[in-house]
C-alpha cells in the first residue's frame, strides 16, 4: 500500500527523535573511494521491524501456523498502525506491513530517509567480505527513530547496502582432485533413509547472488540418471535469477547448493530465493521463506560472515525470524564458515560466523572423507582443515548464550587450558566439506568440484525433508531431538575425534569443529520414530 495523506493522518512536524539500540554501524572493511554523498533525490527502500507483542521464551515444541504465530508473537495491530501512520505522515511510502513477521517496507527518496532516522548516506567503495571492491551506500554511527516509537522499532535495515555476507564455498577443476564425491553417493555413505526421496516435501534455498541455468540442470540431473527436479526462482527486493554474472562466484554457489539439494531429495519441491547482498535484502529472504505456503521442511542458507561483522539490531532481527520459522516448523540449515576458527578475521582472536551461530539455526561443519563409493564404507573422516582460509568455522558464539539443549556439553580446545567459553558453541553437525574430497557439480557448461561448509547446509537440508518425509512430521528447531539422548558419542552420527580447525580440535562427543559428527541417516530416523 503507498501513501496516502488524507484529513485523519496530516503531515506532521518533525517529531523529537530517540537513539536505536542496536544500530551502531562500523565503518566498512577497506573504506575508500568516498565519492560523496548519495544523490538525495535517489528513491531506496528500507526494512523495519516492530517488537513481539509476546516474546517468544522458548520455540513451541511442536509447529504453529502463521495465524497463531501472528497473533501471539507477531507485532500487535496498535504497533503496526503506529508505526504506519507515523512513517506515512513523515511523507515516506509503505510498501508493505506485515503483522506476522513484524516487519514494514519504506520506499521514499534519500533525503527523506536519512533525516526520519537521523544519518547521512555516503556512497563509497570497500572490500566485500569475498574479498572484492564494490561501491554502495553508506553510513556509520546510529541510528534515531522518532520518540513515539521508542521501544516499538527494533531494527531498521537496508539503509547502508554494504554487501553484508560471503558464499562459504570452494572450488577447485575436476581434473586436480583425487577425490570426489557425487550427492547420491553421499546419500549412501551417510545412509539417507531408504524408500524417502523427498516426496511431498518443499526445500527452500537461499541465494546473495549468483543464478542457474536449466540447461546446466538438465545436463546434471540426466547425468546422474535422475530426472530434472521440480525447482523455481523467487525474486526478493529486486534480486533475481541472474546466470552468467558470476561463473567463478555466486553461480558455483547457486549451482552447488541446487544440485545437492536436487539429487539427494529429488522429489521435493525445491524454491531457490534471490536477493540482493545485503542485511534487509537478506532478512527479507529468509521471512520470505519461512512465510511461504507451504512452508518447507527446510531452509539452506550458504552464506555468513564473522558475528562481529553484523549490527547487534541485525542479528537479532535475524535470529528472531530463525526462531520464527522453528516456530512454523522450518529447520534452518546454515553453513558454520570456511576459515577455521578465526572465521577469517585478522585480530588474533577466535570467531563465529553468523548466521550459523544463531541458537535456532542447524549450524554445519565441515569434514575431509576417505570412502567406499561402492559400499558406502567410511575408511576415514576428519576435520576439514586445509589451511586458516580453507577449514571448517567452529567455535563459541561472543553474543548469543548457551542454549538449553546444549548446556553440559563439553568442547575440546587445541590450547591449553581449555578457553573460557560461555556461548553457544558452533557447529551442531558436520558433512564432508574438504574441496580435496569435495562434490562433482556442474557449473556454467562446466564439470568441477566444489568444498565448503556451504555443501553440508544444502546436504543436512535434503536429510530433514527426507526424514520429514518418512517420519510424516515437521521437525522446526531439530537441535534439542538431536542433542537429548544423552549418549557420548551421540546417537545417530558418525564422530569425528580426529583434526582441529586452529584453536580447537575435534574429540569423542560434540566439539567446536565438527559438532555432533556427521549423519547417520537410517539411525537418526529411528532416534526422529523413537521420539515421536
Amino acid at each position: 500500500m503507498s501513501n496516502q495523506n488524507s484529513p485523519e493522518t496530516p503531515d506532521q512536524e518533525e517529531p523529537r527523535k530517540v537513539p536505536l539500540p542496536g544500530s551502531e554501524r562500523e565503518p566498512a572493511p577497506g573504506a575508500r573511494d568516498i565519492l560523496g554523498p548519495v544523490d538525495p533525490a535517489r528513491r531506496i527502500e528500507a526494512t523495519v521491524i516492530l517488537r513481539r507483542q509476546e516474546e517468544m521464551t522458548e520455540v513451541p515444541s511442536t509447529p504453529i501456523s502463521k495465524d497463531e504465530l501472528a497473533s501471539r508473537y507477531g507485532a500487535s495491530s496498535e504497533d503496526l498502525d503506529l508505526a504506519v501512520r507515523t512513517f506515512a505522515g513523515l511523507g515516506l511510502d509503505i510498501a508493505d506491513a506485515d503483522a506476522a513477521s513484524r516487519r514494514i517496507r519504506l520506499e521514499g527518496t534519500v533525503e527523506q530517509l536519512s533525516s526520519v532516522f537521523g544519518t547521512s548516506l555516503d556512497e563509497i567503495t570497500s572490500r566485500a567480505p569475498d574479498g572484492n571492491a564494490v561501491t554502495h551506500r553508506h553510513r556509520t554511527g546510529g541510528l534515531h527513530i522518532p520518540e513515539v516509537l521508542d521501544g516499538v522499532v527494533v531494527a531498521v535495515l537496508g539503509l547502508d547496502d554494504r554487501p553484508q555476507a560471503r558464499a562459504q564455498f570452494h572450488a577447485i577443476p575436476l581434473a586436480a582432485t583425487g577425490t570426489s564425491y557425487t550427492p547420491p553417493q553421499l546419500g549412501m555413505i551417510y545412509n539417507f533413509p531408504s524408500d524417502t526421496d523427498g516426496s511431498g516435501q518443499a526445500v527452500a534455498i537461499l541465494e546473495l547472488g549468483g543464478g542457474f541455468g536449466q540447461a546446466d540442470l538438465d545436463a546434471y540431473f540426466q547425468g546422474l540418471g535422475i530426472p530434472t527436479p521440480d525447482i523455481s526462482a523467487v525474486g526478493v527486493d529486486g534480486g533475481a535469477n541472474q546466470p552468467g554474472q558470476d561463473p567463478s562466484g555466486a553461480d558455483g554457489e547457486v549451482l552447488l547448493d541446487i544440485e545437492v539439494v536436487g539429487a539427494l531429495a529429488p522429489k521435493a519441491s525445491i524454491v531457490v530465493y534471490f536477493a540482493p547482498n545485503t542485511d534487509a535484502g537478506f532478512l527479507d529472504a529468509i521471512i520470505a521463506a519461512s512465510h511461504a505456503s507451504p512452508a518447507p521442511a527446510a531452509i539452506s542458507i550458504s552464506w555468513g560472515q564473522s558475528e562481529d561483522a553484523w549490527t547487534a539490531q541485525a542479528r537479532t532481527a535475524f535470529d528472531q525470524a530463525m526462531a520464527d520459522a522453528a516456530a512454523l516448523g522450518v529447520t534452518v540449515t546454515a553453513a558454520a564458515g570456511d576459515n577455521g576458527s578465526a572465521d577469517g578475521v585478522t585480530d588474533h582472536r577466535d570467531h563465529a560466523d553468523f548466521p550459523a551461530s544463531s541458537p535456532h539455526v542447524l549450524a554445519c561443519g565441515g569434514t575431509r572423507l576417505a570412502a567406499d563409493v561402492q559400499t558406502g564404507a567410511i575408511s576415514s573422516e576428519t576435520v576439514w582443515n586445509d589451511g586458516p582460509n580453507s577449514a571448517t568455522g567452529g567455535g563459541y558464539s561472543d553474543v548469543f548464550p548457551v542454549p538449553s539443549w546444549q548446556a553440559g556439553v563439553a568442547g575440546h580446545a587445541k590450547h591449553k587450558p581449555a578457553p573460557r567459553n560461555s556461548g553457544r558453541g558452533v557447529p551442531d553437525v558436520c558433512g564432508v566439506a574438504d574441496p580435496q574430497t569435495g562434490y562433482r557439480v556442474r557449473v556454467d557448461g562446466k564439470d568441477m568440484v566444489i568444498g565448503g561448509t556451504s555443501a553440508v547446509a544444502p546436504l543436512w537440508a535434503a536429510l530433514i525433508a527426507r526424514l520429514a518425509q518418512a517420519s510424516n512430521r515437521r521437525f522446526g528447531l531439530i537441535q534439542p531431538l538431536l542433542y537429548q539422548n544423552g549418549a557420548n558419542p551421540a546417537s545417530g552420527f558418525h564422530d569425528i575425534t580426529v583434526g582441529s580447525n586452529g584453536s580447537y580440535r575435534a574429540g569423542v562427543g560434540w566439539d567446536p569443529c565438527t559438532g555432533l559428527g556427521s549423519p547417520d541417516g537410517k539411525a537418526l530416523l529411528q532416534l526422529v520414530q523413537s521420539a515421536s
